[in-house]
């Protein structure tokens, strides 16, 4: 039997159900809650809360929060709201793409030491432990800095066989970089999950990544939030694509969606509430009607949101 951390502590992945595996609880900037606090709404928690039961009750069973120091994580935080809805929330160690400046000056292996303890002993001081390595490149490709945490990611996926999750930019086929510098360290492709992948229409760079052996998570739902990007319907034709050409195995449905953003004032949390009114419910409301009736079967939608998620999670 399989298990993996979450914040109230191991489970096993036969626990998992259904799961967003690129998810968030609030995000902001290190430093800022420590410095700053009154920079953050105030009403984060109840707001989060609120907002993951409401997903809880239409079927929610886990959400991986891929919130690292640079987007401003904070484990206490994350492990109220699990307490508070049963959503079970798996949490992430590794870097966004602000690597912190002096990250950027040292070998992979220091980073790496630091990566392994919040994985096998605890983050900020707690006894939480991740249950992910995220790593982050974007567009223009995978900088210094950014290099020197994917491999720190890769020796600390060799040392604790924890999964590793990047966010990358597909137009710039972002996810092609990321997967070569982790094949130099040794990695096997099939504990990776390549994120938003779904951020352009490009099957081809979809099926090579997929060729490649790795998960790629189809994670940038509702859309639109970066221009010229696909708006909702068209990324869930691509799923459907995807499907018809045999990929079903190995494809991961999910929103990198917070619901709030830790953003100051009232205003920033009301214009993510009217562009997205559905919170982490929009592929449960949205997406998976569109796909069964664009001819895609429940054992496939299952496959997706169910198995697939375990079998990233649990290694496989």
């Amino acid at each position: 039997m399989s298990q993996i951390e979450t914040v109230l502590g191991p489970i096993s992945t036969d626990q998992l159900g259904f799961t967003l595996c690129h998810e968030h609880v609030g995000t902001n900037a290190a430093g800022i809650r420590q410095i700053y606090p009154e920079f953050i709404d105030p009403g984060l928690e109840d707001q989060s809360v609120k907002a993951l039961s409401e997903a809880r009750e239409e079927g929610l069973k886990t959400i991986v929060d891929l919130t690292t120091i640079d987007l401003g994580r904070d484990i206490n935080l994350i492990k109220r709201v699990s307490e508070r809805t049963g959503v079970q929330i798996i949490a992430a160690t590794g870097n966004h793409l602000a690597v912190p400046r002096p990250f950027g000056d040292v070998h992979p292996s220091v980073l790496s030491e630091l990566y392994i303890r919040e994985l096998r002993t605890g983050i900020e001081g707690t006894n939480i432990k991740a249950g992910i390595i995220k790593v982050a490149s974007d567009a223009g490709g995978v900088t210094q800095p950014q290099e020197i945490v994917l491999r720190a990611a890769a020796l600390t996926h060799l040392e604790t066989e924890a999964p590793i999750s990047t966010h990358t930019w597909s137009p710039d086929k972002v996810g092609l970089q990321q997967i070569r510098i982790l094949k130099e360290e040794g990695v096997d492709l099939s504990k990776v999950y390549i994120g938003h992948s779904n951020d352009d229409t490009d099957i081809s760079y979809l099926h090579e990544l997929l060729n490649s052996g790795v998960w790629i998570g189809l994670d940038r739902y509702p859309g639109g939030v970066r221009a010229g990007t696909p708006d909702w319907e068209k990324r869930t034709e691509i799923v459907k694509q995807l499907i018809d050409d045999g990929y079903v195995n190995r494809m991961i449905l999910s929103h990198d969606y917070s619901v709030p953003k830790a953003r100051h004032g009232v205003e920033a949390q009301e214009a993510r509430q009217r562009a997205n009114p559905d919170g982490y419910n929009f592929i449960t409301r949205k997406v998976l009607p569109r796909l069964l009736y664009l001819g895609v079967s429940q054992s496939d939608i299952d496959t997706m949101m169910i198995q697939n998620p375990k079998r990233f999670l649990e290694g496989g």
